[in-house]
């Protein structure tokens, strides 16, 4: 494992000194802990449901839209070829990106804001819903997997990259619970491991660069409309140039591709000039500082300005709004369903405490079409068809 290890910088987490697991784990002959846990995650449940959980298009809409599972390896390859460049640890990495979703609800965003409106109005003081807390509770409680423990025992540096966002109150919670654990930085204003920035900034690159893809496959954005963003125009002069004639979606990868080449070039050459100015000593020291892994002043107004597009021409498109009205609907009318009969809920969920936790765990962990079904079930074929017309709204 020496060997491994010595080409990494000396602020790069590094297993062999990792902060532990919740519980005590016999270490594997032949993997490092971070290993371990990339392997546990894929083996999980919770793993194998993202493939047919909501990114932007319903799963159901076309065979290619991305998915919460393609979107995480999108992110996991990106986010392993960043750290190799900055000699970081990409065996963290990869388990980070692979489980940053996990807490996803069906149907994308709207799920989530539709699940943490109903968990508000049930009890203003229930603090809501947050995937990213969620993602940590599935990891830490929710899998059951082993007979000594709930959740998958992942290691500090694991789980401190998967709760990316925190709230105070909760981040308050955490630490009441485990004193200096993965919620401090939320607190004390610290960052998280250097590896948990690069998965952080992997995200970011891979949503922006395929909702574009996934938008035009969808026909709600028009090439000839993105030629308004500037990054995006001159990546497709460049392909133009260097391949005359070209047209179509070969185009548009073209295009693509050397967008994300851009954004991974630039962040790695920015993050290396802030590695060598702050230099710091090891993973501690670097959660001292500020946020080290970034783009370039350049890059990152870039990057806003892609995103103001995406938000106005494609997740507020008229049939997207349809899609995700009825989604959140759908979310709702479970919500309020179980609420009311907890019983309608299978026996593990039924039976736990609080109440409204449960509820939301296991419509957390719901596919975008197993609740659909579950909606049928408590609602009727009649109510539930006319919702589907609405998610089918073309």
């Amino acid at each position: 494992m020496a060997a491994h290890l010595s080409g990494l910088r000396a602020c790069a987490s590094d297993p062999s000194r990792s902060r532990g697991r919740r519980h005590p784990d016999a270490p594997s002959p032949d993997r490092n802990d971070f290993q371990r846990d990339r392997d546990r995650i894929v083996h999980s449940t919770a793993f194998r449901r993202l493939v047919y959980k909501t990114q932007v298009f319903l799963n159901h809409e076309g065979d290619l839209f991305r998915t919460r599972l393609t979107h995480s390896l999108e992110v996991a390859q990106l986010a392993r070829a960043i750290a190799r460049r900055l000699r970081l640890h990409e065996d963290l990495c990869e388990g980070i990106a692979l489980a940053h979703d996990l807490g996803h609800t069906p149907f994308g965003h709207a799920g989530q804001d539709a699940l943490d409106a109903s968990m508000r109005e049930a009890d203003p003081h229930s603090g809501g819903f947050e995937h990213n807390l969620q993602s940590l509770r599935v990891v830490d409680r929710l899998e059951e997997r082993y007979a000594a423990y709930d959740g998958l025992n992942l290691t500090f540096e694991t789980r401190e990259g998967i709760l990316k966002h925190c709230s105070r109150r909760h981040a308050v919670e955490i630490e009441r619970d485990e004193p200096g654990g993965v919620a401090r930085r939320f607190l004390d204003g610290t960052r998280p491991s250097l590896e948990a920035q690069v998965c952080n900034l992997a995200d970011e690159i891979a949503y922006n660069t395929h909702d574009i893809d996934d938008g035009v496959r969808a026909g709600l954005l028009r090439p000839e409309g993105l030629l308004e963003l500037p990054a995006y125009a001159r990546d497709h002069d460049a392909a133009i140039a260097e391949h005359p004639g070209v047209g179509g979606r070969r185009l548009l990868f073209e295009t693509l591709r050397r967008m994300l080449s851009r954004q991974v070039h630039d962040l790695v050459a920015e993050s290396e000039a802030n590695l060598q100015a702050h230099d710091p000593a090891d993973p501690d020291a670097a959660r001292r500082l500020p946020e080290l892994i970034s783009f370039s002043a350049g890059m990152a107004n870039d990057v806003v300005v892609l995103k103001r597009f995406l938000r106005r021409e494609l997740y507020r498109h008229p049939r997207v709004v349809a899609t995700t009205d009825g989604a959140r609907r759908v979310v709702r009318d479970l919500f309020h369903a179980y609420a009311e009969r907890p019983e309608r809920m299978p026996p593990e969920h039924a039976r736990r405490e609080p109440r409204l936790t449960a509820i939301a765990d296991y419509i957390a962990g719901m596919t975008d079409r197993f609740a659909l079904r579950e909606h049928a079930r408590l609602y009727g074929p009649a109510f539930s068809a006319a919702l589907q017309q609405q998610l089918d709204t073309d």
